[in-house]
């Protein structure tokens, strides 16, 4: 999965006095697209500090990758990346193959820190420009003091099976939405519900089933939609038909092992977990 990147190592403590220094690694991110030079066939870099247009005073400390400091520009237009790097959808990098996996890593947890930056620019409870917090990764409100943390939305991937007849649900999104490859169920955890009650209430409502037997896999962060992933296998109960929610999936369907190709790539907990029991019940 995208965080398995062993030996290298990703370190996201926050340094609140971390200072920038020629050829740390630079993210400037816009939306979904983050500043890139590609090189070849499937490889790419990121801007460095150091490189004209980078202004050490504009950047904001993210994380470390194997000791190397990673900032993000600030969005107020005052620095801009090198004219040498242009702007990519991270989907496009990942669908091309571009890249080591620790660096998709760091683009996806950049991307992630960059919209959260980005929307807590005010002050949720009066309104006011917020500041960074002295020590943590937080903003603070110079004015009432509200303080903000980073967000991450709790989410569950579900492996719907049917031990009976050795096949499980496949799913793609609706035409339009995220990227067009085989998924499982998949949805946001709502308040006051628990992570296998949202189970249940998401495969019932894009699929129109019951499950029994919810049983926890592993967990996975995904930073392009803020996400924390938490991977679930069950059983379905009672009538196997399904009754595909249109409006989210444009597919839905029972499948044999035979019949899973898997995704292009081992980045997601989705495609570890399709590929797992198809290996395992050939």
């Amino acid at each position: 999965m995208i965080q398995d990147v062993t030996p290298h190592v990703l370190a996201n403590q926050y340094h609140h006095n971390a200072v920038p220094i020629d050829g740390d690694w630079v993210f400037f991110v816009r939306g979904q697209e983050v500043a890139v030079r590609l090189e070849g066939a499937h490889g790419f870099d990121v801007p460095r500090v150091g490189e004209p247009g980078v202004l050490a005073g504009t950047l904001t400390y993210l994380f470390a990758l194997d000791g190397v400091s990673c900032w993000l520009a600030s969005r107020d237009g005052a620095a801009r990346p090198p004219e040498e790097y242009e702007f990519v959808h991270n989907r496009a990098l990942r669908m091309e193959r571009r890249g080591t996996r620790e660096q998709m890593y760091a683009v996806y947890t950049a991307v992630h820190l960059a919209d959260w930056y980005a929307k807590t620019c005010f002050c949720g409870v009066c309104g006011h420009s917020m500041e960074h917090h002295e020590t943590m990764r937080a903003m603070r409100c110079p004015s009432c003091g509200n303080v903000t943390f980073p967000r991450l939305n709790p989410a569950v991937i579900v492996c719907v099976c049917d031990p009976k007849r050795d096949r499980i649900v496949i799913t793609r999104y609706a035409r339009g939405r995220y990227v067009p490859i085989d998924a499982l169920v998949a949805g946001f955890v709502e308040i006051g519900e628990t992570m296998e009650d949202c189970v249940r209430r998401e495969v019932r409502e894009e699929l129109g089933l019951e499950v029994t037997n919810i049983r926890y896999y592993k967990s996975q962060p995904w930073g392009v939609a803020g996400d924390i992933l938490s991977g679930y296998w069950c059983d379905v109960d009672g009538d196997p038909t399904i009754h595909r929610d249109a409006s989210e999936l444009g597919r839905a369907e029972w499948v044999g092992p035979d019949q899973i190709p898997g995704q292009p790539d081992d980045l997601s907990l989705t495609n570890e977990m399709m590929c797992l029991w198809r290996d395992s019940h050939h």
